[in-house]
């Protein structure tokens, strides 16, 4: 009776090893990342109009903004799996928040707080544009209704046209930054080689406001070559493109916002290889491995 007893007792346990080889193993993959969001990325999830999480929105008004001209923030609802990295976005020349507002629930609902704002004038020049998005990043980490949502060491900039400009001007004043995604960005100073923040250039090749050939190429090709950059070029695109709902644009920026604010490796699939010309890519060019 002994040996039975025993016997089954050895079964037993052994069961209970197979049950729970799995949940040990996801849990030693969470702690080696903390910062992974949501369920692993597959090419529909990261082109999806919506992402895995519900998302809320509050609004800052601009009297109550300080540097910058007020926005809105849109974060994900639920507090279930802590804290989130952020993003803040500017619009352009002349421009206003509602111009880059598709951007803000589409990005929250893959697992970011994401900030868009308007500027103190719709004429600020792209160093303007770079101290406001500072700005707004202090105040949703330090001010705003949702800063406990807000992992403040994992924040990110973007912009469209001047506020592209003004991204690359944000990553270079603060080098603690995570990610910087310029938009068909315009900017007078066309060398960056002092970023050192993780850096995606969009162009559009039908751009005549900001050419890429006098814009976003040289922006990326003064990049550092040690730094984690890409450039990608629309194929089909104009300046204005950003403006609308863009599935490409999305999609890539999802994939590098989330490879170097949350460090999730599962979304270098999107970037590494390097992604081939197609009816919406004209050009992509980029440093793999990514992280080296």
């Amino acid at each position: 009776m002994r040996r039975h007893l025993a016997a089954a007792a050895t079964a037993t346990a052994a069961s209970l090893t197979l049950l729970l080889a799995p949940g040990v193993r996801a849990a030693d993959a969470s702690a080696a990342n903390p910062y992974e969001r949501g369920p692993a990325p597959t090419q529909a999830s990261v082109e999806a109009l919506r992402g895995p999480y519900a998302v809320s929105q509050t609004t800052v008004s601009s009297l109550a903004a300080t540097g910058f001209g007020g926005g809105t923030i849109y974060y994900p609802t639920s507090t279930a799996d802590g804290t989130f990295g952020a993003v803040v976005i500017s619009p352009g020349f002349t421009a206003y928040e509602s111009s880059i507002a598709w951007l803000g629930p589409r990005l929250a609902s893959q697992g970011f707080v994401v900030f868009t704002i308007d500027t103190l004038t719709t004429l600020d020049q792209p160093d303007s544009r770079g101290r406001q998005l500072l700005a707004a990043l202090d105040h949703l980490t330090q001010r705003s209704a949702v800063r406990g949502r807000v992992d403040a060491s994992r924040l990110g900039v973007m912009g469209h046209s001047m506020g592209g400009g003004g991204s690359l001007e944000a990553a270079k004043s603060r080098p603690s930054l995570k990610a910087a995604v310029p938009l068909t960005g315009w900017n007078t100073d066309k060398t960056w080689p002092e970023i050192k923040t993780p850096t995606l250039v969009i162009g559009a090749d039908g751009d005549t406001v900001a050419p890429v050939a006098t814009h976003s190429e040289p922006f990326y090709e003064s990049l550092p070559n040690s730094l984690d950059k890409a450039y990608l070029e629309l194929n089909g695109a104009t300046h204005f493109t950003p403006n609308t709902s863009n599935t490409t644009i999305a999609k890539y920026s999802i994939a590098w916002l989330k490879r170097f604010i949350d460090d999730d490796t599962r979304y270098e699939q999107f970037l590494c290889p390097l992604p081939r010309p197609s009816l919406t890519i004209k050009e992509y060019r980029g440093s793999c491995p990514l992280g080296s």
